[in-house]
C-alpha cells in the first residue's frame, strides 16, 4: 500500500512538473484596449483561431472570422459576440484551398472595411483527408494561400501602420525540407502527409523572414508564432474513429487547451516592444532561434519568388496588387489557379458599403480614410 502511494505521489508530482513547464502556456499581456482596430483571423471558427479572436474582441477590435464554412463561421461570430459583449465580431468566407476564394475575400474586406491593423494565419491542415488534388493541398492551405492573402490586404496594411503580420507555425519546422523541384507535386499517403506538414511549416516560418525584410521600413512588423502543443481539432481531425476515445483522455492531460495555445500568437499581434525582432520565431511568448534552414535568407527568398508564381502573382510583380492582377481570377498561369471563383459572404451586425471598386482605387480611398493612430506595439 505504502509502495502504491509512493508510486501515485511520484507520478503525480511528474505530471505536475510536466504541466507547468511544458504544457501551461504564459498569458498574452500586451495592449489592452483596441477599439478603433480591425483585426482579420483566419480558421477562426473553432481552437486556436476562435480563442484569438475572443482576446481580441474582449479587447475592443473589429473583428473578422475568416473561415471556409458559413455555418460554423456564422454559429462562431455569434458565440464570440455573445461572449465578449463586442457586437463587431463579424464572418466573412475565405477558402484557402481556393485562389479565386481568396482574391473575392480581399475585394469583399478592401470594399467594405477602412481599416486593417493585425493579420492572423491561423487556418492550416495537417492532412489532405480523403481530398486528392492535382497539387500539394498542404501547401496551398497552409502557405500559398496565406501568401497571397497578404500580398493583397498589404495596401490596407500599410495605410493602417504600424501594423502586423502573425503567421501561427510549428515547431515541427524543425523537421521540414523544401525541394523545390518537388514543391507543388501531390501529397498522398501518411507518410508523405507528415513531411508536407512539416515543410509547410519550414514555409511559414521562411514566409515571415522575408516578408519582414520585403517591408522593413514600411511599419508591418512580421511574427511567426508556434503555438505549442494543442489539443485542438488539428490534432484529432485525422485520427481513426476508433482511436479517438483513447486519445482524448491523453490529449486533456499533456496538451494545451485552445484558450492556451492562443497565447503566442496574441502575444507577437499585441505585444509592445517587439518591433526590432520583425521576421522572427516565437514560442511560450518569447522569441527563439530556429535551426539553420529556418534562417537561410537564399532559400526565403527562392521560396518567395516560387510562391508568387504559385499564387499567380507573376515573376515580376511587386508586393502590392494592382488592377490586372484583381481583374483576373489567378493573375499569371499557375498549376494552382481556379476557374471557379466563389462570391464572397460576409455577416455583420451593422450595415457595411455594398460596392466593390478595383483594388487600385481602394488603396487611394483607404489612404484618404485612416487617421493616424496611437503606435500599435
Amino acid at each position: 500500500m505504502e509502495a502504491l502511494l509512493l508510486g501515485t505521489g511520484l507520478l503525480l508530482g511528474a505530471y505536475v512538473l510536466v504541466y507547468y513547464n511544458l504544457v501551461k502556456a504564459p498569458p498574452c499581456g500586451g495592449i489592452g484596449n483596441l477599439r478603433g482596430r480591425t483585426a482579420v483571423v483566419t480558421g477562426a471558427n473553432s481552437g486556436i483561431g476562435k480563442m484569438t479572436a475572443l482576446e481580441l474582441a474582449r479587447r475592443g477590435a473589429r473583428v473578422v472570422l475568416a473561415c471556409r464554412s458559413r455555418e460554423r463561421g456564422e454559429a462562431a461570430a455569434f458565440d464570440l459576440r455573445q461572449e465578449s459583449g463586442n457586437n463587431e465580431v463579424i464572418f466573412m468566407a475565405l477558402d484557402l484551398a481556393n485562389l479565386a476564394s481568396v482574391r473575392a475575400f480581399a475585394t469583399a474586406f478592401l470594399s467594405s472595411e477602412p481599416r486593417l491593423d493585425i493579420l492572423i494565419h491561423n487556418a492550416g491542415i495537417s492532412s489532405c483527408g480523403r481530398t486528392r488534388e492535382a497539387f500539394n493541398l498542404l501547401l496551398r492551405v497552409n502557405h500559398i494561400g496565406p501568401f497571397l492573402l497578404t500580398h493583397l490586404l498589404l495596401p490596407c496594411l500599410k495605410a493602417c501602420a504600424p501594423s502586423r503580420v502573425v503567421v501561427v507555425a510549428s515547431a515541427a519546422h524543425c523537421r521540414g525540407r523544401l525541394d523545390f523541384k518537388r514543391l507543388d507535386r501531390p501529397v498522398v499517403g501518411w507518410r508523405q502527409e507528415l513531411r508536407a506538414y512539416a515543410d509547410t511549416k519550414l514555409a511559414n516560418v521562411l514566409f515571415a523572414r522575408e516578408l519582414a525584410n520585403q517591408l522593413e521600413g514600411t511599419g508591418i512588423t512580421c511574427y511567426a508564432a508556434h503555438p505549442g502543443p494543442v489539443n485542438s481539432e488539428l490534432f484529432l481531425r485525422h485520427v481513426p474513429g476508433w482511436l479517438r476515445p483513447l486519445l482524448r483522455p491523453l490529449a486533456w492531460l499533456v496538451l494545451r487547451a485552445p484558450r492556451g495555445g492562443a497565447q503566442t500568437p496574441l502575444y507577437c499581434a499585441l505585444q509592445e516592444g517587439i518591433e526590432p525582432l520583425s521576421g522572427r520565431y516565437f514560442a511560450n511568448c518569447h522569441v527563439e532561434e530556429v535551426p539553420p534552414a529556418a534562417r537561410d535568407d537564399r532559400a526565403a527568398h527562392r521560396l518567395w519568388e516560387a510562391s508568387k508564381r504559385l499564387a499567380g502573382l507573376g515573376p515580376g510583380e511587386d508586393a502590392e496588387p494592382d488592377e490586372d492582377s484583381q481583374s483576373e481570377d489567378s493573375g499569371a498561369p499557375s498549376s494552382l489557379s481556379t476557374t471557379h471563383p466563389e462570391e464572397p459572404t460576409v455577416s455583420q451586425p451593422y450595415p457595411s458599403p455594398q460596392s466593390s471598386p478595383d483594388l487600385s482605387k481602394m488603396t487611394h480611398r483607404i489612404q484618404a480614410k485612416v487617421e493616424p493612430k496611437t503606435q500599435l506595439s
